[in-house]
């Protein structure tokens, strides 16, 4: 007698029972973790340079992982900041895992970190399949993507507990509907908030990081409508066709000249605040 296995939903439910248990030790560490989705060109990484150093300056001391399938640049630019920053190089890899997230989270960030930024690799279907034990979940998108984004990636906008547009100070220029965008999101995430923002003009930057910290003081995250049900579920409902194991071993951490002892690629930052 044969039987079908449906591997695809396997690893997802196990990446799911991963992230449960990542998110519970975050939790006991004071680290309350920001899982950041676009597509590439966003503007995420000059959104979140600033929401790092913005966060050192109100006291709360955060930390970034920055996900690329190749080179430390992101990781560099984010370090500008004095953030604490760790680049993972995926060697391929469209997204980041659960087991993957508590290999490199070992020892790092720092002990006083209160809010790790998750930047994950610039895709919007691969990532929104998979939980990394954040605590919130962000989804970006810039005024030059089109105003239907949304309803052509519905998991990852439909998953979100916060969406943001970036570049809104080009919304002008780039003839962008504002009105059209808004249906769109409530279309597939009905009552989620939505932050208009600028990394150019600072527009909507502390807006953000208000939400981000009103989290980690405890406040609860818009959940999405299907938020109940198994993650996986709502990603197959959507034709998710994935099926990358999270046995194929971590991403590498690139050798960066200024690695910590012991290989870690991290990029130690210029003295947070002690808490």
């Amino acid at each position: 007698m044969c039987r079908v296995v449906d591997v695809r939903q396997a690893v997802l439910a196990r990446n799911d029972g991963l992230a449960a248990g990542l998110r519970r030790e975050l939790d006991g560490r004071g680290i309350t973790a920001v899982n950041l989705l676009s597509s590439p060109g966003s503007g995420k990484t000059a959104l979140l340079e600033l929401l790092l150093a913005r966060a050192a300056g109100r006291g709360v001391p955060p930390a970034a992982l920055t996900a690329d399938l190749a080179t430390e640049n992101d990781a560099r630019r984010l370090a500008r900041s004095g953030a604490p920053v760790k680049q993972v190089l995926t060697g391929g890899l469209c997204h980041l895992e659960a087991a993957q997230m508590r290999g490199h989270l070992e020892g790092w960030p720092p002990e006083d970190t209160r809010v790790l930024f998750v930047e994950n690799v610039g895709n919007l279907v691969c990532p929104a399949a998979y939980d990394l034990g954040e605590t919130l979940r962000v989804v970006l998108m810039s005024v030059t993507e089109g105003e239907d984004k949304p309803v052509k990636y519905p998991t990852a906008f439909g998953l979100a507990n916060l969406v943001v547009l970036s570049k809104a100070d080009l919304g002008e220029a780039a003839g962008f509907d504002g009105d059209a965008f808004a249906e769109s999101v409530e279309r597939v995430n009905p009552g989620v908030e939505v932050l208009h923002t600028s990394a150019r003009t600072g527009q909507g930057v502390d807006a953000l990081l208000d939400r981000v910290l009103a989290v980690c003081e405890g406040a609860r995250p818009h959940r999405p409508p299907l938020a109940g049900r198994h993650l996986s579920e709502h990603r197959h409902e959507h034709g998710h066709e994935h099926s990358h194991e999270p046995s194929h071993g971590h991403p590498r951490d690139h050798e960066h000249p200024h690695a910590h002892p012991g290989g870690e690629s991290a990029l130690p930052g210029a003295g947070l605040p002690a808490r």
